[in-house]
């Protein structure tokens, strides 16, 4: 039987390699791309484990695709916030940050 730390950590290691990978693939097969962002989540919510930071932008909340700039991703600032716009399900994700 294994430990659910050693389990938890194969998670991390699994999430981190799908993401990898869709983010190698995303230029030729987007779909693929987002097939490995559902599974990332699926993994994450059966192990209980968080998404790393870095990857939480990378895809819509909503519809689990994988953001492109420009080809599935519309990206603006206005008044102190980054706004992602999900050109696939018409989703509107508001980041805040600070002007300089």
């Amino acid at each position: 039987m294994v430990s659910k730390k050693t389990q938890k950590n194969i998670a991390k290691e699994h999430i981190e390699a799908l993401f990898k990978e869709a983010k190698k693939i995303s230029k030729s097969n987007h779909s693929l791309a987002d097939r490995y962002v559902t599974l990332a989540r699926k993994i994450s919510a059966k192990c209980k484990v968080r998404i790393p930071k870095k990857y939480k932008k990378l895809f819509c909340k909503k519809c689990c695709k994988y953001l492109i700039p420009g080809k599935t991703l519309r990206a603006r600032t206005k008044k102190g916030k980054l706004i992602y716009y999900c050109l696939n399900c018409k989703h509107i994700t508001r980041y805040p940050f600070k002007k300089i």
